[in-house]
């Protein structure tokens, strides 16, 4: 079994492996993952019918606040954290152009994507995968086939963030420079990204067909590890609901509270 290793960067690679103790400070790793994924799922499902800043708002911030245990380092979280933050801006955006809400509608629809991305990146990033894999089929019964292909996917991220900087190396040495001009940048960005896209495909075909032939998923298998469920691993989903329903009646009680579909 691999050496875990602290969230952080070596050399140009990023690293996405929880220490083992998960230290004094950084005690958010110490949960099992799959109460984290539950606490998750509690977060991001109960936002989808509010639609409102204030109460998205007030989850987001409660999510902010655990980032610094989380054991991510401020470059993984900007890197892995990006994406997301240009997502909901987008949608904001979108929503100030097209919508009805005006400025209020944007910035609802902004604040609610991040506070339901967020609680999954922290899973993602801030478990390791094998524990979150155990935790799944030991705590959460989810089928072994399934689990394995949420294993395969996070120990996947290293990889492809190393073939993304690879093909970009290439290029640049074949000359593929956008230079200053944006057209050409977006026109090589789309590129870089179809061949980051062919090269995971076939990744992801080598392993479907490894894992096949080691008869993942096809009857009961014995376990190495054992996954541990303590008292604090139950109270965390019971405090994510908290956060939950302590948002509603802010908003309720403010008179900010807008549902879907109302």
């Amino acid at each position: 079994m691999a050496d875990r290793e602290h969230h952080g960067a070596v050399g140009d690679a990023l690293t996405f492996e929880a220490p083992e103790d998960g230290g004094a400070r950084h005690w958010l790793t110490r949960f099992n993952p799959a109460a984290k994924l539950v606490a998750a799922l509690i977060l991001g499902l109960g936002l989808v019918p509010a639609v409102d800043a204030v109460t998205g708002g007030v989850v987001l911030l409660g999510v902010l606040a655990l980032v610094p245990f989380s054991g991510l380092d401020r470059r993984t979280l900007l890197v892995l954290g990006g994406p997301f933050l240009l997502m909901g801006l987008s949608s904001g955006l979108v929503n100030h152009l097209y919508g009805v809400e005006g400025w209020e509608g944007a910035l609802g629809a902004a604040v609610r994507l991040l506070a339901i991305a967020l609680p999954g990146l922290l899973v993602a990033a801030g478990s390791d995968p094998t524990d979150l894999a155990d935790g799944l089929v030991q705590r959460l019964r989810v089928p072994e086939r399934p689990a394995m292909g949420v294993l395969a996917a996070l120990r996947l991220i290293p990889l492809l963030a190393d073939q993304w900087r690879t093909i970009t190396l290439a290029r640049r040495a074949r000359g593929l420079e956008a230079g200053r001009n944006p057209v050409r940048m977006v026109t090589l960005f789309f590129g870089r990204m179809f061949a980051l896209l062919v090269r995971a495909i076939r990744t992801g075909t080598l392993m479907a067909t490894a894992m096949d032939a080691r008869a993942f998923g096809t009857g009961p298998r014995s376990r190495s590890r054992h996954s541990r469920w303590r008292t604090a691993d139950t109270l965390l989903p019971i405090c994510a609901l908290l956060l939950l329903v302590s948002a509603y009646a802010l908003s309720a009680r403010l008179g900010t509270l807008v549902l879907l579909f109302s």
